[in-house]
């Protein structure tokens, strides 16, 4: 009865350190957007900003398929 809640907390830790990094990474995604156009707005480009913004979000979306392949049967 008590491996039961032990794997239980496992899984809510775990989930809750995903949600926390996936949370912090598009964050930093719509800090490299905000570059970007805080950059356009003054007259120049900031590929940084687009980089940074670009690389983020791809990140995001690359977890979020990862976790729906792990949900779906039929992917496996």
């Amino acid at each position: 009865m008590n491996l039961d809640w032990t794997a239980l907390g496992q899984v809510a830790a775990v989930s809750l350190a995903v949600t926390v990094a996936v949370v912090a990474v598009f964050a930093l995604g719509v800090l490299g957007l905000a570059r970007h156009e805080g950059a356009r707005e003054e007259g120049g480009t900031s590929t940084l900003g687009s980089a940074q913004a670009g690389l983020c979000f791809l990140a995001c979306a690359a977890v979020v398929a990862y976790g729906i392949y792990l949900i779906v049967p039929q992917f496996h």
